[in-house]
């Protein structure tokens, strides 16, 4: 029968089996990966809530600046002149980079590289000119191409990677695969992203919809409040018939601003405005404000919701928020290491040859501003106490010289300083003994003139032979 015909099985041979570790498809469909790129630049650009989501952490993490510096310091040169380089120009365009990063869920980078200096500019790529990302076949947590759409001749560009490594990282396999894409090398980064992911996701992603549900509750506002501040004149006319009414409404006009309106006591005028309760709505507004807020770790108070907030509750709210934008900082670091990374190695090419990944030379920091002040009053208070209480536990036999200092030295990590309890110990044993020793003072026998010291001598002498003879 046809009806028990078909290809609903794999054919039972082994490439026809897939197994059940195997990747899966987390990525959105093509067409919602455009329309969240499209939504998330239309809220961010037309919504302020969207905006702050968007602009609020960029500020704490990037409003001071960000310095790359290279761990060996004959590398430091080569930093400077890619940071600073005409085209890369990062101190302007990083905010810009990670601005999108959030906007969009992804950044390429596409990079050029001067074959007798090594030195490095980077290009960008908008994200909606990605068409495919290529990922590793024995490694599906590993992109290693990107091939962009076509352009109108027709042509698509293949961009390889960027892995700070020589290509023996991956497999003889993978390695073929790579040689394919011939167009260049490229960053590529995402974010709320799963490790079987492709592709990136945008921050405004999950509250779009409320997000723009907001924005019309509040117009919708807008127009009741308008409705509020209208009002209209009730005129009571007793006993009139129809006709009479009529008539009156035709001749009847409303009275200016400032003008004097006479009547007897068979009419009655009244001005009457709707009775629309407030409460209820600034109630909803909290409501939706603070499921989109909470939704993005940003305390209400943040978007000028005061509410019950006041200095000890904010400063405790502003604690999850901190440590979110503490967790996007430490990849905006691994990005930057990633590339500074890369400059010096291109460097060391130019020069040797490939070096080896884990060479010390291709070693860079980032290094991020503080992102809040620090309250260092209730710190330096703390670190009187820990002082105190150590010495005194010290003195009592009850704690090692190194734990005491280990605990001194945790307090004042909180300041800032970082202490190396054993280094800091070891410097203030050897600091004690200098002290004690320019303190010591020599006895009064040995502080003999040599000339007193030679009469002395003669004295002595000529007794001696006094007494001889």
């Amino acid at each position: 029968m046809v009806e028990a015909s078909g290809a609903t099985v794999d054919p039972d041979d082994e490439e026809g089996w897939r197994r059940l570790s195997g990747d899966a498809n987390r990525d959105l469909s093509p067409l919602s990966q455009e329309r969240m790129r499209e939504t998330a630049l239309y809220l961010w650009d037309a919504n302020l809530l969207a905006n702050r989501i968007i602009e609020l952490p960029l500020a704490y993490m990037l409003a001071e600046g960000v310095e790359l510096r290279a761990t060996e310091p004959e590398m430091q040169e080569t930093i400077n002149r890619f940071w600073s380089d005409p085209i890369n120009s990062m101190d302007v365009k990083l905010p810009k980079k990670v601005r999108e990063l959030a906007i969009f869920g992804e950044q390429v980078w596409p990079t050029f590289v001067n074959e007798m200096s090594g030195h490095v500019r980077l290009g960008y790529l908008d994200p909606a000119l990605i068409a495919t990302v290529v990922v590793d076949p024995d490694n599906p947590e590993q992109p290693i191409g990107i091939v962009t759409v076509k352009d109108r001749k027709g042509r698509a560009l293949r961009y390889r990677v960027i892995v700070n490594g020589p290509e023996t990282v991956f497999t003889q396999r993978t390695q073929a695969i790579r040689e394919t894409f011939a167009d260049g090398e490229a960053f590529f980064f995402t974010v709320n992203d799963l490790s079987v992911s492709r592709r990136g996701r945008s921050d405004l992603r999950a509250p779009a919809d409320w997000v723009d549900g907001y924005d019309q509750f509040l117009f919708g506002e807008i127009e009741r409040y308008n409705f509020l501040r209208a009002f209209v004149w009730d005129v009571t006319i007793t006993g009139a018939d129809d006709t009479k009414i009529k008539q009156k409404a035709r001749e009847i006009k409303p009275p200016t601003p400032g003008s004097v309106r006479v009547h007897n006591d068979s009419e009655k005028w009244q001005a009457v405005s709707p009775e629309i309760g407030a409460y209820e709505s600034a109630a909803a507004g909290r409501l939706f404000r603070n499921h989109v807020l909470g939704g993005a770790t940003i305390p209400e108070h943040w978007f000028g919701g005061g509410g019950d907030v006041n200095r000890a509750t904010g400063d405790s709210m502003g604690e999850p928020t901190f440590k979110a934008f503490s967790m996007r900082q430490r990849f905006l670091k691994h990005m930057l290491e990633s590339v500074g990374r890369y400059v010096i190695r291109q460097k060391l090419i130019a020069e040797t040859g490939e070096p080896d990944w884990w060479d010390e030379r291709l070693g860079c920091e980032a290094v991020f501003p503080e992102m809040t002040a620090r309250d260092t009053t209730k710190y330096a208070a703390a670190l009187t106490q820990v002082v105190t209480a150590v010495n005194s536990a010290i003195d009592a036999g009850r704690m090692s010289d190194e734990t005491g200092v280990a605990l001194i030295a945790a307090v004042a990590g909180r300041l800032g300083v970082e202490i190396d309890p054993e280094a800091e110990l070891t410097a203030a044993r050897k600091g004690k003994l200098k002290r004690q020793e320019e303190d010591s003072f020599t006895g009064p026998g040995d502080l003999v003139d040599e000339e007193d010291e030679a009469a002395q001598a003669s004295a002595l002498a000529a007794a001696s032979r006094e007494a001889g003879q």
